[in-house]
């Protein structure tokens, strides 16, 4: 992962919004491009629905690939792009994108990083995944000061007295993650059965049986505090009346929803929040911005794996044209082509 640079821009030839499989496999086109790319994911790691939604199911229109899960096709295409050392920047959203004046694409994201390319290949699938809000009254106040539904450093919670909200895996994670870190740990969840791994499961019951951490079966019903910062949250176990717990931070993971996001307010065209786009290059209503997968729309188009993959060998033809405007393009298959196979490493196994 790059860190991020809000001195100085990161320079590179693409930035691709979005590291789903297709946005992965718009590297390795790229890449037979000699186009160098940088990806901004808002998740955590690489892969998108494949990876946050259905780990574990089987896919299974995957050409020659007759079943896989999202896990592993994330994993297959992560070592077939190695060979062109992509950048990704996880844990952010593409927030906002502005061109420089020598007419080049600057893309800044909600942490700070700053990002500058000749295009922008926008590859969000739906959209950019978004955290449910718990719906507790007033709670926007409290959002980024004290309520948080990511942990991007670990050390800003440090000997902080801290609510974790939620019985999935991030929720369950970070409980134990976070408990060596906090001056003390209270997982709340609505009832006393988790959807996070069980041995996960196992790690936080013993750190109660212990002592070292809470656990409330309960609802969060109310935050207290002024300013954005927290001082309680009030909460409502069955059968009793409810009552305040001392906090200074709220992390609330309630799953995720699927929104369009700032990428709305990036100056394209839009149809039912999909991004219109032509067939030859699947280039947006503004020139060297591109959108392939899921999040895009044209006559017939299928939302379907594959049919990014394509979108993505097409994106990537046009942006060589972009990058390279003093090179001639030539089509090269990688199965006979020296050049390709030296760029992907396998010219003496070929």
């Amino acid at each position: 992962m790059t860190e991020n640079n809000t001195q100085n821009p990161i320079t590179t030839d693409a930035i691709i919004v979005g590291a789903g499989p297709v946005g992965l496999f718009a590297v390795f086109e790229l890449g037979l491009n000699d186009i160098k790319c940088h990806l901004v994911d808002i998740l955590d790691k690489p892969g998108g629905q494949c990876a946050e939604l259905y780990p574990e199911k089987p896919i299974y229109d995957i050409p020659a690939v007759p079943v896989c899960t999202g896990s592993e096709l994330t994993e297959k295409l992560l070592e077939q792009i190695k060979p062109f050392h992509p950048h990704f920047h996880f844990g952010q959203m593409a927030e906002r994108l502005e061109k420089t004046p020598e007419g080049k694409w600057r893309l800044t994201t909600d942490t700070g990083t700053v990002l500058e390319a000749t295009i922008v290949v926008i590859a969000a699938g739906g959209g950019s995944f978004m955290p449910k809000r718990p719906p507790i009254k007033g709670i926007e106040a409290f959002e980024g000061k004290s309520v948080f539904y990511a942990v991007r450093k670990m050390e800003q919670f440090r000997g902080k007295n801290i609510i974790i909200a939620g019985g999935g895996d991030s929720a369950l994670d970070w409980t134990v993650n976070l408990q060596p870190v906090a001056k003390r740990v209270t997982l709340v969840h609505r009832r006393d059965d988790f959807r996070a791994a069980p041995d996960t499961v196992l790690k936080m019951r013993a750190l109660v049986a212990e002592g070292a951490m809470d656990l409330k079966i309960a609802n969060l019903t109310e935050l207290q505090g002024a300013d954005g910062h927290l001082s309680g949250v009030v909460l409502k176990e069955e059968g009793h009346q409810p009552h305040t717990i001392a906090c200074d931070n709220l992390l609330a993971f309630y799953g995720l929803t699927m929104k369009l996001g700032p990428v709305a307010n990036f100056g394209i065209n839009l149809h039912e929040n999909l991004i219109p786009v032509e067939t030859a290059s699947f280039e947006t209503s503004v020139p060297t911005i591109f959108a392939i997968g899921d999040i895009n729309s044209y006559p017939g188009k299928m939302k379907l794996i594959l049919s990014g993959f394509h979108e993505a060998a097409l994106m990537a033809k046009k942006a060589f044209a972009y990058i390279h405007p003093d090179r001639r393009y030539r089509f090269q298959y990688t199965t006979s082509s020296s050049d390709l196979q030296g760029k992907l490493g396998v010219a003496d196994a070929a």
